[in-house]
């Protein structure tokens, strides 16, 4: 259990972030000329050097605080929170569209709750046991199962091969995510040295260095010849991303981890899901078809059954 306080402030934390994460599955489809490793590397660029910019008054007082142990954990959480992700992302919005990527990866809630769960009395929170969150759980792999029947029935002219690489690179960002979230909430839990914030902007730091590796294949090898304007555009839609998802979107999501137990933490990334799907419906102009419909539904009936087993006894009775 948690306190009501820190129950509403964490609730808010998540929702907001979801609602920065969730522009992240449109930045593929507006820069659909550009390749899915030139996407990584502009975004992860633009997140390091605006990390860098934001950390650069209090530089020498965090910098004090670093050991080696947080340098390693860091580039190895950026490795495959962001990059690796970003990249099995993109792979799957450019192969099979907004809405497979952004309801497989909204299987989230499910996979960091299932992980999340031995690290109970580890400094996540001790939570709610896994056995009362069964149901809530249940609900929202259902949305998982009908948005992945919705795909395959009605693919809308996206062959079978593109399919599956979307199915995959979904899976892939998935598996890395999930990894990221749990590592990340035990290490904020166990480093209160850094405040939520200040943690966001070293990640930013250490993502982007790791970003300058990806440069040249990303850029000088291979892709399309883009003239200066397109440039311009991918370059604006990087830094907005780079802002609001990584910059914002992370430090929100930090304060949620601190706040809430990480049985109740990561199911509060299907706010991504659920905003990553509104955006997806206005770029392409249409209403969800029946079984993203459901999809929905269940995934936000789940979550919130979950906040209900979260709330305090004395606000139940």
């Amino acid at each position: 259990m948690t306190t009501s306080r820190n129950l509403l402030l964490g609730l808010l934390c998540g929702l907001v972030a979801g609602a920065f994460w969730g522009g992240v599955f449109l930045a593929p489809k507006l820069l659909a000329d550009f390749t899915p490793l030139q996407m990584t590397a502009g975004r992860y660029l633009a997140y390091g050097l605006a990390s860098a910019a934001l950390l650069l008054p209090a530089w020498r007082t965090v910098l004090r605080k670093m050991d080696g142990r947080d340098w390693r954990d860091l580039f190895l959480l950026s490795l495959l929170g962001n990059l690796i992700y970003y990249v099995g992302l993109s792979v799957s919005v450019q192969s099979a569209g907004v809405a497979l990527a952004s309801l497989i990866i909204g299987l989230l809630p499910v996979t960091v709750t299932l992980v999340g769960s031995h690290s109970r009395n580890r400094g996540a929170g001790e939570g709610v046991a896994l056995r009362h969150l069964a149901a809530p759980l249940a609900l929202v792999a259902a949305g998982g199962v009908c948005i992945n029947v919705s795909v395959f029935t009605d693919s809308h002219g996206v062959g079978i091969g593109r399919q599956v690489v979307g199915v995959l690179g979904a899976v892939l960002a998935l598996a890395m995510w999930t990894a990221y979230a749990v590592w990340n909430a035990r290490r904020l839990a166990a480093t209160p040295k850094f405040n939520s914030h200040e943690w966001s902007l070293l990640t930013g730091v250490a993502t982007g260095l790791l970003a300058l590796v990806l440069v040249i294949p990303a850029f000088a090898l291979g892709g399309k010849v883009h003239a200066p304007a397109a440039w311009g555009w991918f370059w604006m839609v990087s830094f907005a991303v780079a802002i609001g998802a990584s910059v914002i979107g992370n430090g929100l999501w930090n304060a949620a981890s601190r706040l809430l137990p990480l049985s109740l933490s990561g199911q509060l990334i299907v706010f991504e899901t659920l905003f990553a799907l509104l955006y997806g419906f206005l770029h392409e102009g249409r209403w969800p078809r029946s079984l993203e419909t459901a999809a929905i539904v269940l995934m936000l009936a789940g979550v919130l059954w979950s906040v209900r087993l979260h709330q305090p006894k004395a606000d139940l009775a």
